[in-house]
């Protein structure tokens, strides 16, 4: 799944827990979900790693597997 900014409908490359948007220069913001039961994941920062955990019954889950929806809150 591409993520793509609200205003300009470009790809945004991901960045930590957040997307930025090189051609409006914005940041947007996301939200991890577990791709087994598409719940919030936790976001574990240690040693300038980041880590998710689905408090679900799924465990870790990998960075790679991760669900990332754009959280407009």
């Amino acid at each position: 799944m591409q993520l793509t900014c609200p205003d300009c409908d470009k790809p945004v490359e991901l960045v930590g827990t957040h997307a930025h948007c090189e051609n409006c220069n914005r940041d947007v913001a996301l939200e991890a979900r577990c791709p087994e039961c598409h719940q919030p994941l936790e976001v574990l920062k240690a040693c300038g790693a980041v880590d998710y955990f689905c408090q679900h019954g799924h465990g870790l889950i990998s960075k790679k597997r991760v669900e990332f929806v754009r959280f407009d809150a």
